[in-house]
């Protein structure tokens, strides 16, 4: 056994007992419900010796789990570190704790002296480590902290300096972890006064606590505060403050309703699977997997150390399953993200240029993935598993707990249980929620970055992302199978390739300044204006950090495994201000091309349409198919050919046909078929670049690629401009050359429709743009919409609102006489001369597609 607990039926954690909630929702079936009731209602039946004991086996683990070799690796990084952390302790001078950690204005590196103390105590605590239960080691983080407290915490005010997250979230994290982890005896001269201090310096909240009204306290921060003050009503016997921080952190589980929002909060889950942080940032990659983490890291500490007699809060409203929630929010949320263990690059905001991988994002999740299939039904359980099973080994160096890892490793080691993915081979997901598109196949994954007067175009912050400007202007990234995506995407992509040829976006020809070369800091300082400009306010929020684009239109429908979306690129909300007078005049705003676009996603091609191109302000744009990088000793090479059947060539005026990217080292391929005549400028070239291009605490790290790019010039003058093309993944020539024959032609291109059709699919499908009935081949749709049509023995008819504004959208059929077979809620369908009319009532369906099945 591993340690005195029961084992659950996997053997390597016990099973879940009872526990009170806020609300009528219930954390754990058949082992134990979880009711939840208001505070006032709540039994205070609360073990808080077990609540620190489940976080030490959690943190530290148990001696049966560190003796297991899957283990090691762990315990030996833990002691490791504790080791440079006590030597750098040893050489540390004035004003340092640790040798290196300049105290007393860098926030960043207060943060680290707590991360660092942290770090020691956790080896103090793990079995098998040299220091457990070394008392002078444990005498030493003790005396630390009191020494931090002394000089740069306790000190009201001359803390709350640099970023609030550090003294709300990041320093209380690890002081209160390592506070757990201290000997009973060391920490009670300690907690008292730190407690004091951390609520003191919840200044976002109420009162010293959580404020569910604050912008502050949502999503995965509100998560992490409320799991902090968990553990410190455990330290502290405080019934209360356990039940109020669970109470809080339960918020998180509900699924966010745009038309009834609670405490004004707009962060966490929506129904189509999109998450949002920062009110308007999709952000299911970074802030979406440290929520996943803090809650079942709560499921973790709570097993066993609560129990109470509450059946339901006072609502009465009907019990929902917690762990049932987040087996959806991986599911709905996070599986289609994932493509061969690699989170995509449209849902990391910031966090695009940072040095950790894709790769290390998704050991995060996985290790969340093992811990809840033991919390879930039978069948979702199996299905984690499988998916475990199915995803590329993980790195369990990212693993918090080594009870995660040796679970992890008997998940993988049991072939009793086969592997499967979560997601269908083929799968078309529109994330409208959060202006994300994913579009799946065998052999690739297709995602595209949007944005609206919902959804931010792009994140910047903290000297993080410094040239994001375009990343929300349908930026698409087209990922291989095979390929090691640390290659191919990741920081270096954005490091070796120009902000202005993003594969996918159109940027208008301009040079533009980051934000620190624009004003000398990370931010737009400026606290005498009226809006009030410092470095957290609101106004920095939504003029420079992630700033919401102008635009009604974005989103799509899906019909099936196929998908069709749409965009109307815009200026953003700083130059829409500026123009408007409503900034300073030092304030810096760029001005954005224009363009009208399309993405129409099908089996073996992705068809993109653009129309009413331009770059604004006599300016010329470039509108780039695709940009990838190699490595140097790669063999790449770029083959094509022109409208006369001729070979194409790099620096060709006339335009292809085709094209196609092949890196043979890889032994991947891309084609491009070209289906209007449009001159294009393609070629490779060697690009090296520091990683500090994109972020400023990135190292010095030289990147040098091999940079394909493909683009479309639009010159300033000759009026708007259209273009269409098909990205083919895995192309070979031959695959290629067929498109002269079909099976794809373009029904409409311009500011107002645009529309395809494939014959061999029987599929046409359809964006319309602008009020009032247009026409798109055989369909007359009263626009806005989106709209698929697939015909064969039925005919089925998707359709959604992209505006997200409109009460119903009408669809005129036209052609054979059809009758209604099945359709979703709020459909109905009625003859009409010459066809038939589909009426879908999108009234408060936030994007949502609706399908009608005819015969």
């Amino acid at each position: 056994m591993y340690g005195e607990r029961g084992i659950s039926s996997n053997g390597l954690e016990p099973a879940v007992p009872h526990m009170s909630r806020r609300q009528v929702l219930s954390l754990l079936p058949a082992a134990g419900l979880l009711t939840v009731a208001t505070p006032s209602r709540a039994a205070a039946g609360i073990d808080h010796a077990r609540l620190l004991a489940n976080t030490v086996s959690m943190l530290a683990g148990t001696p049966e789990v560190n003796a297991r070799p899957e283990v090691a690796a762990k315990l030996a990084a833990i002691v490791a570190t504790a080791g440079q952390r006590l030597t750098a302790m040893d050489r540390a001078g004035d004003g340092e704790l640790f040798a290196g950690l300049r105290l007393g204005t860098d926030d960043a590196n207060l943060r680290l002296a707590y991360q660092y103390l942290y770090e020691i105590a956790l080896a103090t605590r793990t079995p098998g480590s040299g220091l457990i239960d070394d008392a002078t080691v444990q005498r030493r983080v003790a005396d630390g902290l009191l020494w931090l407290h002394e000089r740069y915490f306790g000190d009201q005010q001359a803390g709350y300096y640099g970023n609030w997250h550090t003294w709300e979230i990041g320093i209380p994290t690890h002081v209160s972890r390592t506070l757990v982890l201290l000997a009973e005896q060391l920490r009670e001269g300690l907690t008292a006064p730190y407690l004091a201090s951390m609520d003191a310096y919840l200044r976002n909240g109420k009162n010293g606590d959580v404020d569910l009204d604050s912008r502050f306290h949502t999503g995965a921060n509100l998560a992490d505060i409320a799991a902090n003050r968990i553990l410190q009503g455990a330290l502290t016997g405080d019934d209360s403050r356990v039940t109020k921080a669970i109470s809080d952190q339960a918020t998180v589980f509900a699924t966010i309703d745009p038309y009834d929002l609670q405490h004004g909060v707009t962060d966490g889950y929506y129904r189509d699977g999109s998450f949002i942080q920062h009110h308007s940032v999709a952000y299911t990659g970074s802030y979406g997997r440290l929520l996943l983490t803090r809650v079942v890291q709560t499921l973790k500490t709570l097993q066993g150390a609560t129990s109470g007699t509450a059946s339901g809060a006072a609502s009465g409203t009907a019990a929902e399953d917690l762990p049932a929630v987040v087996y959806r929010w991986i599911a709905d949320g996070f599986a289609p993200l994932i493509f061969e263990g690699w989170m995509m690059e449209i849902v990391k905001g910031r966090a695009v240029s940072r040095t950790v991988t894709g790769y290390a994002d998704v050991g995060v999740i996985v290790e969340a993935i093992a811990d809840l299939a033991d919390h879930v039904g039978a069948a979702e359980a199996l299905a984690l598993r499988k998916y475990v099973r199915f995803l590329p080994a993980a790195d369990t160096a990212a693993f918090v707990s080594p009870v995660s890892i040796a679970r992890y490793a008997a998940i993988r080691a049991d072939s009793a249980v086969p592997a499967a993915d979560l997601n269908a081979p083929e799968r078309s997901v529109a994330y409208n929620a959060m202006d994300k598109t994913v579009h799946r196949r065998p052999g690739y994954a297709f995602a595209l970055a949007r944005s609206s007067e919902r959804i931010s175009k792009y994140e910047y912050m903290n000297g993080e992302n410094l040239m994001p400007w375009f990343q929300g202007d349908g930026a698409y990234y087209l990922y291989l199978a095979g390929e090691d995506q640390r290659e191919v995407f990741g920081v270096d992509y954005y490091t070796a390739v120009s902000p202005y040829r993003l594969a996918g976006i159109t940027a208008p020809v301009e040079e533009r300044r980051t934000v620190p070369d624009l004003y000398g800091r990370f931010w737009y300082d400026n606290p005498d204006h009226p809006l009030n400009f410092t470095s957290s306010s609101e106004s920095q929020n939504t003029y420079v950090y992630f700033p919401r684009a102008g635009n009604a239109f974005s989103g799509g429908a899906t019909l099936g495994a196929y998908g069709v979306a749409g965009m109307v690129q815009s200026d953003d909300a700083a130059y829409t201000a500026k123009q408007a007078g409503l900034l300073p005049d030092d304030f810096v705003a760029y001005r954005n091309a224009r363009a009208t676009k399309s993405w129409f996603m099908l089996d073996d091609e992705i068809v993109v349409l653009a129309a009413d191109v331009s770059g604004q302000g006599g300016r010329a744009a470039v509108t780039t198919v695709d940009s990838r990088i190699a490595a140097l000793a790669d063999a790449v090479a770029l083959t094509g050919e022109g409208w006369d059947g001729g070979a194409w060539r790099a620096g060709d005026t006339a335009p292809p046909r085709w094209l196609r990217y092949a890196n043979g080292t890889r032994r991947t391929a891309i084609g491009y078929a070209f289906l209007t005549r449009q001159p294009v400028t393609a070629g490779l070239e060697t690009v090296t670049r520091s990683r500090r291009v994109v972020r400023t605490s990135n190292p010095d790290t030289s990147v040098t690629k091999n940079v394909f790019t493909a683009s479309i010039a639009h010159p300033a003058t000759g009026g708007a401009a259209a273009l269409a093309y098909a990205l083919v993944p895995n192309a070979t020539e031959a695959r290629l050359r067929a498109y002269a024959r079909g099976p794809l032609s373009v029904l409409v291109n311009n500011r107002h429709v645009q529309a395809i059709e494939h014959k061999a699919l029987g599929l046409v499908a359809a964006n319309v743009f602008t009020d009032g009935p247009r026409h798109a081949g055989r369909l007359l749709v009263d626009g806005p919409a989106s709209v698929i049509v697939r015909s064969g023995e039925r005919t089925v008819v998707a359709v959604s609102d992209p505006t997200m504004r409109r009460d119903r959208v009408d669809v005129v059929l036209h052609g054979p006489r059809l009758r209604l077979e099945t359709a979703d809620e709020g459909v109905t369908v009625r003859r009409v001369p010459g066809g038939v009319l589909i009426q879908a009532t999108t009234r408060h369906a936030y994007g949502r597609t609706f399908t009608a099945t005819l015969r």
